[in-house]
């Protein structure tokens, strides 16, 4: 059974020919925003679906570049924090653990069926203890959450990424922004830390609330997906959105 979709009229910026999506290549901030508006869902990087991750869309110019002194440059990970403070659309762990956006527009579909598979966690295991550490901050550095749910010792550290990436998966956490750490001359260095909040306090509760059944709410993203990427498989638009 197919539901009425959300149809929206793809600027040139996106585009399908002969079955291929097709893009001008981004070389701006607002022009990632627009976008991620654009394709609703939009993986950081390689998505297992030919051309279809930000990394792909973006310029030669804003690919990750490594200098003869050692430093780097990589405009589309900095970019990020600017998208997320932006308010258009959500950042997290959402595409088989990897990382990737969601339009607000399609959030609540997005959340609505997500939360339907994965529901929420029992009280009394380590996912909702982290949950619950998070909820009563309101938003928190990745290391301070780790430390804060006692995470300190030796290994545990990627043990605590596991547990989070899960309940990103999970639309239960998400990314609110990037901090960086600060050298000697006030510049910003390195890839940053997240800083995780939940879509609630992100959002509003409205915005992580659906009239749609989970099952309608996949039919609808599932036919959205297939429309603008119509070389994709069945299955690659199940792996993506489950």
């Amino acid at each position: 059974m197919h539901f009425p979709l959300f149809f929206v009229t793809l600027p040139p910026l996106i585009k399908t020919i002969q079955g291929q999506l097709m893009t001008e290549k981004i070389h701006s901030c607002p022009e990632l925003t627009a976008c991620i508006q654009q394709v609703g869902f939009l993986p950081l990087l390689e998505s297992g679906i030919q051309g279809y991750a930000a990394e792909s869309m973006v310029g030669e110019e804003c690919q990750y570049t490594v200098y003869p002194d050692g430093s780097w440059e990589w405009p589309l990970w900095q970019w990020k924090g600017s998208v997320l403070r932006e308010g258009s659309c959500v950042y997290g762990k959402f595409f088989a653990g990897k990382a990737g956006f969601i339009s607000r527009t399609w959030w609540p579909d997005f959340c609505n069926w997500r939360r339907s598979i994965h529901p929420m966690p029992e009280e009394g295991t380590i996912e909702h203890a982290i949950l619950t550490t998070l909820r009563e901050q309101g938003s928190m550095i990745t290391r301070e959450l780790r430390a804060a749910c006692d995470f300190t010792g030796k290994n545990m550290r990627s043990k605590f990424d596991a547990y989070v990436s899960r309940l990103q998966m999970a639309c239960y956490i998400v990314t609110e922004d990037f901090v960086y750490p600060v050298d000697k001359h006030g510049r910003e260095y390195g890839f940053g830390w997240s800083q995780l909040t939940t879509p609630e306090h992100l959002l509003g509760r409205e915005v992580c609330r659906c009239s749609r059944s989970p099952e309608e709410s996949y039919q609808r993203m599932a036919d959205f997906l297939a429309r603008l990427l119509p070389h994709a498989t069945e299955k690659q638009i199940n792996r993506l959105l489950r």
